[in-house]
């Protein structure tokens, strides 16, 4: 503490960013400030509460870097939090990839649900975000059955059932009229963009025709699609009437927790909302700048940004390079109080429900991390490994960041080495993971758990050791019904309570990582059972085995057949012995 109290007195009143650290010298929290002295020496004299107090707890040291102005600090804070993933930072949900409706652009184009990595650039016609991907699945089936776009991935050399049912031209046989093209990318424009009368009223044409000719069922699907219109897609009183991309954004403070809600308007109509609910670290205006900010370093900064005054529309104007506008009146008033109590609700609504979450994931991470004697833990990875009778041997590897699941990070492995018991298993996909994490330097796990017991452990600590690694890796100890009753290390156990959110933390886990590799080994076996049953039938070599494989890929289509089908692509002998293996 002395150490940091002499830090403090040199500190400068320039803008720029600072980084915490703890006693292992990681990162654990980085923050932006218009003047670092002031900021920084926030944290060490007044009294704190909640995960602001957990963070100053864990501070034994600091460094800062120095910005020109306000908006290099925050830019720079941005880059930092990405680099260094700290403990204690808000980390929005980068995972989110958003569908937008796309019309391709092809000679025949087609109607689909896109996830475009870039939006600049994207030679297709996008539509959207939408956060909602069932709505966007919804209106894309609706349009496809009304619209005959094309519906193969690849064009095929005969029309299908498609071209029957009157779902597409037959591109790929017949010969189509641009102008008809032309006409039906223009006409699903405009209903994306919020103009339905045009396909309300062929909908409603197609109806009439349906009803006319008897097919009442047919009449009563375009009945329902119309009511999804009026319901779901024109719902919305409050409308700009205007072509400005433009997003709405406000929060809410209360409990030390802030809510975030975002509005996002296209063609003067709300088409969907984004909103974030977590704890208050450090002061609101710096975190509502950083949300803000963050948010559109992963999504489209759009042409115009409507906020309340208590925004910083400068700092972030600059930022962002877009307008931010602070409405006094009317229409942009009133979306502007909408956000607000849209974030007011969803945090009065979710409050008890984020308290108890954040006490079984980010508390019962810490208590973990207190029980085994790792003073900071974040990051956990868990392997667990399966297989058939030692066939179709997998492993897979699930990561928990604070006491959560970060789906991105899982891995697969399937094990190629010729010994398939558990602890070569173990040994193979620890060498695998760790030697990637050094070669690629990659972000190395606090803990590494092993769903199995001391001889895992044993294989895994072998591989470390051999890799120059110093991670510990705990073992999962279960009792004969294979339930978790503590954690065992090559040289200790930790007993663990079973009412306690450390064990149900870990149960997560340990169920997690099983449903993953499950998975993931059915996937496997499910590709190669069908080559292991042509394997076994006498009379199907090589080739015949791999014409079978390429024409019926699955077990269940090739039972399907009768005995007459199986002769007609094999001798009849053969065909028999197929026939009378797959019905056993």
């Amino acid at each position: 503490m002395n150490k940091i109290k002499e830090k403090l007195k040199l500190l400068t009143t320039e803008p720029g960013c600072y980084l915490m650290k703890n006693e292992n010298n990681q990162v654990i929290y980085v923050g932006k400030a218009k003047n670092l002295k002031r900021r920084v020496s926030s944290y060490f004299n007044k009294e704190h509460t909640g995960k602001t107090k957990a963070l100053v707890e864990n501070i034994v040291d600091f460094e800062y870097i120095v910005t020109e102005t306000e908006v290099e600090s925050l830019l720079l804070e941005i880059n930092l939090i990405k680099k260094y993933s700290p403990k204690y930072n808000i980390l929005l949900k980068d995972n989110k990839s958003y569908p937008y409706i796309e019309i391709t652009n092809d000679k025949y184009p087609r109607l689909i649900i896109s996830r475009p990595r870039k939006i600049k650039g994207h030679k297709g016609k996008l539509f959207g975000p939408y956060p909602n991907a069932y709505a966007a699945r919804k209106t894309v089936q609706l349009l496809n059955r009304i619209y005959p776009f094309r519906k193969c991935h690849t064009m095929d050399k005969k029309v299908c059932l498609y071209y029957h049912i009157g779902q597409c031209l037959g591109y790929c046989e017949k010969k189509v009229d641009k102008e008809i093209i032309n006409d039906m990318i223009n006409e699903v424009t405009s209903f994306l963009k919020g103009n339905y009368d045009e396909v309300r009223k062929k909908i409603n044409t197609l109806m009439l025709e349906a009803s006319d000719s008897l097919n009442f069922e047919r009449a009563l699907e375009y009945k329902e699609m119309l009511e999804y219109i009026d319901k779901v897609l024109e719902k919305q009183k409050i409308s700009l009437n205007d072509n400005v991309t433009r997003d709405v954004i406000n929060y809410y403070v209360k409990n030390e927790y802030i809510s975030f809600q975002v509005l996002h308007l296209r063609d003067g109509r709300i088409n969907m909302r984004d909103g974030e609910v977590f704890p208050l670290i450090g002061e609101v205006s710096d975190t509502v700048s950083y949300f803000v900010t963050s948010f559109y370093d992963k999504n489209e900064v759009p042409k115009e940004i409507l906020v309340s005054d208590s925004f910083d529309n400068e700092l972030l104007s600059n930022a962002l390079n877009t307008k931010i506008l602070v409405p006094r009146k009317g229409l942009k008033k009133k979306l502007v109080e909408m956000a607000l109590e849209n974030a007011k609700i969803v945090l009065d609504e979710r409050f008890e429900l984020i308290i108890r979450d954040d006490k079984r994931t980010f508390g019962a991470n810490e208590a973990l991390g207190k029980l085994i004697g790792i003073k900071d833990l974040k990051r956990i990875e868990t392997f667990d490994n399966a297989h058939l009778f030692g066939t179709y041997t997998v492993s897979g590897m699930v990561v928990f960041t604070n006491g959560k699941p970060d789906k991105r990070e899982y891995r697969k492995y399937k094990i190629d080495s010729a010994s398939k018991d558990d602890y070569h298993t173990m040994q193979e996909v620890i060498y695998r993971r760790y030697y990637r994490v050094l070669h690629d330097k990659l972000e190395k796990p606090d803990l590494i758990i092993v769903d199995g017991g001391i001889q895992q452990v044993h294989a895994a600590k072998q591989v470390l050791d051999s890799l120059y690694l110093d991670i510990p890796v705990l073992g999962l100890k279960k009792n004969d019904k294979h339930t978790t009753t503590a954690l065992i290390s090559e040289d200790k156990e930790f007993e663990i309570d079973k009412t306690s959110d450390v064990f149900h933390l870990l149960t997560r886990i340990q169920d997690e990582v099983h449903r993953f590799t499950i998975n993931y080994h059915k996937e496997i076996r499910s590709k190669g059972s069908l080559s292991s049953v042509l394997d076994t039938v006498p009379g199907i070599g090589s080739k015949r085995k791999k014409e079978l494989l390429k024409k019926y890929k699955t077990i269940t289509k090739l039972k399907s057949l009768s005995k007459e089908e199986l002769t007609s692509v094999l001798p009849e002998k053969v065909a028999q012995d197929l026939y009378d293996f797959l019905k056993e």
